[in-house]
């Protein structure tokens, strides 16, 4: 499927989508290639905060393996 055909098909999609949230995240992508900015700063205090937690984690060893998760869930 050709460029043009996917953005046809991404337009009619996005006429019936009526998921404020998605609407929201597209607007952020779209907004995105046009700003230079840092995409830590397009971030909510809430996202940066799971950000910041996670990295923690990280730093602490509360960690799970990938290897330790699929076999847990048989992937």
């Amino acid at each position: 499927m050709g460029h043009d055909a996917v953005k046809l098909e991404l337009i009619e999609w996005l006429t019936k989508l009526e998921d404020d949230e998605t609407i929201d995240y597209l607007k952020i992508v779209k907004d995105s290639n046009v700003s230079h900015d840092d995409w830590w700063h397009d971030l909510t205090d809430e996202q940066k905060f799971g950000i910041d937690r996670g990295l923690k984690d990280v730093d602490a060893g509360r960690v799970t393996p990938n290897d330790t998760v699929r076999l847990k869930y048989g992937l």
